[in-house]
Order: C-alpha cells, then structure tokens, then sequence
C-alpha cells in the first residue's frame, strides 16, 4: 500500500522541518563543543578530538571537536534542500550564516560567517545538478566540497594559517561518511514508497 500524495507532501515537509531544525542546531552545538568537548583541550584555545590515530610525530592527528557538527551540517542542508526545495535551502544557509556570527567569538565572526556561507553554497552548487543521479553520491560530493572549502576559508581568515587544514578535513570527512548510511536508507524509502523528486 502506498501513501496517498497528500500525506506524502505532509510527511516530506515534517522530515524537512526537522532536518531544517537539526541543520540550525549544529552551529552552537559546533561552538559548544569546541570550547567543552574533547580529549584535550587548549587552555584559551578549542578542545580537540582526533581524527586519525597517525599523525605528525607519531601523535594522533587531531582537530577542534566542532568540526564533526560542521560536516553533519553540509549532510543535513542537503536533506533540507531534498525535502523542501531550494528556496528554503538557500534560506537556511542565510540563517545558519546570521547564526554563525552570532555566536562565534568577536575575534572570529568575519571568518565564521564568510567560511559557513561559502561552503554551505558551495555545498548547494554541487548537490543541485547532482541529485538527480543519486542521493548518497550528491551528498558525498557536495559534503567534501563544502568542506574543504570551510576548511580552507576559516583557518585562512581566522589565523591567516593552514597547519591545522588535514584534521579540520579529515574530522568534517568523517561525520559525513557516517551520515552517508542514513542518506542510503532515506533513498531505500523514498524508492519503496515511490515518493523520489
């Protein structure tokens, strides 16, 4: 038995409304983490976690904790913009960017809201044409071009540095890659239920 087109709409602007919600809740969550959440933390620096169990010297390679939710984010924009269309994407991503200086220290609010933006709409340029030839690889591809360009962006506009660019990659890379089940089992349901765009 399939849903009837009208309780489609309905459960597909609910799911959208929650992703939407979620999506917003990673950029103090981001923030939280990093001055909270870690296995160590700077003292007046971020909280770090590691992201590969190899690094530089033979310590592990490590990144500030937030970098997790950010990935989480780029995943998330791109289910708001599967459930609820590009109009309102384009919106979250102006909200989540308004959010992103909001919060961010005064030191790192230019670098904050302008690495956010350019992502996150670089995430939506590459999901966009993507889509259409599957759900899990628009994701993957958009994910890993948001990301290193927030990457590249924050700590070049932040510290005018970027030593730390491979655990700020590699810890976004791996939120993403554990998303990226979740984004198969929301395609499964869609083409079970034949409710795909």
């Amino acid at each position: 038995m399939t849903a009837s087109p009208k309780a489609t709409l309905s459960s597909h602007k609910i799911e959208g409304l929650i992703y939407f919600l979620a999506f917003i809740a990673c950029i103090p969550i981001a923030n939280w983490m990093i001055g909270h959440l870690g296995t160590v933390c700077v003292p007046n620096g971020p909280c770090l976690l590691p992201v590969l169990p190899w690094g530089p010297d033979g310590q592990p390679l490590m990144a500030p904790s937030g970098v997790a939710m950010i990935g989480l984010a780029l995943v998330l924009r791109d289910l708001v913009q599967r459930r609820l269309g590009r109009t309102v994407a384009l919106l979250a991503i102006v909200a989540g960017t308004a959010l992103s200086g909001a919060i961010a220290p005064p030191a790192l609010v230019m670098a904050s809201m302008a690495a956010f933006l350019f992502s996150e709409l670089a995430d939506f340029a590459v999901y966009t044409p993507l889509q259409a030839r599957g759900l899990v690889l628009a994701v993957l591809a958009s994910s890993v071009v948001g990301l290193i360009a927030d990457s590249f962006l924050f700590l070049w506009l932040a510290f005018g540095s970027l030593d730390f660019l491979a655990g700020q990659i590699l810890g976004k890379l791996w939120m993403v890659l554990l998303a990226l089940p979740a984004v198969h089992w929301i395609r499964k349901r869609e083409l079970a239920t034949n409710i795909s765009e």
